[in-house]
């Protein structure tokens, strides 16, 4: 298993386990964060969802890394980024004091998903600095094995996170009161993480004076050119385009079936019964997160034997087929089901998308490739909810949604096979 070899070897350097010690902590809390606000828009017993503020709840929790992900860096590279671990903890803290606040009090619901939005563009900058600081702490012939169990390891904490919230949750109890605990719950342990970073020393992490840098409102304007110059240059990566296209598509049509699944078991499946429906939906996330672990294992052994290219068209078709035909009879079966089908077969396409990113284009262009990458990640997540809010009936029984997300899967391969084949075979594999 490549990855726990990987994770065996960075372990070894100290201010290395700090650091990810620090996003351990802090990625558990999300996790919590996240279930409490999903808890809050999608199954509280005092709303009616629908799927429109199915739509504005995936908004809330994906818009902030879609639209400040480019722009986080401008800052990240000017603040001390040990500092940025230590305070930021604090301010969200205080944020989720602030929505907890709000729930409590039954304030619209408008204003607690400004505080919501808050606490999330504060960990988007937490994140950030936590990327931008990993090539200090490991040596460079490490950094490729570090850059490949941090992200892991971070979204396995954040299931378990969400898993512990669920727990929380049935001592805590579903109303307000409940919700506005596991906020203040979130907001304790992510304040821990402040413990692990101080243990750095202040100037560990950088980032080093640069008299020829430009001004930061300089700095913001070129990352809209540079993001046009990193499309442009993605253009011309054939291999790299496409699989990132893939992704985007994969995450579109995830975020159907998040969406049309989130309105299933709220209604179809538990006849409006939120705590029923809470439980059905835990249950999707929990095997969805074993897929997940399982792709990271099998997607290495399995590219080594196909190529990248083959093994993202497989998975492709494979999500398509398996998730049509299991959710196809409305079953309570059905969803966990092709939960797992396409955790594995969505996380096995990123992971294609990371490497084909990191070795196809150019060391210069590479962090406005990612900048991109993120927004398409997020954004078509959200845009896919969106649709779903338009095309979704009030059960969330729907056929055309089921043979939406089977057939855009099959035509999403048929697409990236079409755009990699005049490529020379050897970039394919």
């Amino acid at each position: 298993m490549s990855f726990v070899a990987d994770l065996r070897v960075v372990l070894r350097g100290r201010d290395f386990r700090r650091l990810f010690g620090t996003r351990l902590v802090s990625q558990f809390s999300d996790g919590i964060f996240q279930f409490a606000v999903a808890g809050f828009a999608f199954f509280s017993p005092e709303n009616q969802t629908t799927a429109i503020e199915v739509a504005a709840g995936l908004a809330v929790l994906l818009l902030p890394y879609s639209l400040l992900g480019p722009f986080v860096g401008v800052f990240i590279d000017r603040w001390p980024r040990r500092q940025i671990l230590v305070v930021a903890p604090f301010v969200r803290g205080m944020l989720l004091l602030v929505a907890a606040g709000l729930v409590a009090a039954d304030a619209p619901d408008p204003a607690f998903y400004a505080a919501a939005l808050g606490v999330l563009g504060v960990n988007r900058f937490f994140l950030a600095a936590l990327g931008a600081s990993l090539p200090h702490v490991v040596p460079p012939e490490r950094l490729m094995a570090a850059n490949a169990v941090t992200p892991t390891s971070g979204t396995v904490i954040t299931f378990v996170g969400a898993g512990v919230g669920f727990l929380l949750r049935e001592i805590f109890g579903g109303d307000d009161t409940g919700v506005a605990l596991l906020l203040v719950t979130s907001g304790v342990v992510f304040t821990m993480s402040t413990l692990v970073a101080r243990t750095m020393d202040r100037q560990l992490l950088g980032p080093w004076s640069d008299p020829e840098r430009p001004q930061a409102r300089d700095a913001l304007h070129n990352v809209v050119a540079g993001l046009s110059d990193g499309a442009r240059h993605l253009v011309h990566r054939r291999m790299a385009a496409a699989t990132m296209g893939a992704m985007a598509a994969h995450r579109f049509l995830y975020g159907m079936c998040t969406a049309t699944g989130i309105i299933l078991y709220r209604y179809y499946f538990s006849h409006g019964d939120p705590e029923a429906a809470l439980r059905g939906i835990s249950v999707v996330v929990a095997v969805s997160g074993v897929g997940y672990f399982l792709a990271v294992i099998v997607t290495p052994y399995a590219t080594e034997r196909f190529g990248i290219g083959l093994w993202v068209q497989i998975a492709l078709v494979a999500a398509g087929v398996l998730a049509a035909v299991l959710i196809l009879p409305f079953q309570e079966w059905g969803p966990p089901a092709a939960g797992f089908v396409l955790g594995v077969a969505g996380q096995s396409v990123k992971i294609c998308a990371d490497t084909t990113v990191q070795r196809d284009v150019e060391d210069i262009y590479r962090g406005r490739a990612f900048s991109i990458y993120d927004m398409l990640f997020n954004g078509m997540y959200v845009l896919a909810a969106a649709l779903s809010a338009l095309i979704l009936p009030a059960d969330g029984k729907s056929y055309a949604a089921v043979m939406i997300i089977g057939v855009g899967y099959a035509a999403a391969a048929l697409v990236y096979r079409m755009v990699i084949t005049p490529s020379s075979r050897a970039e394919v594999v």
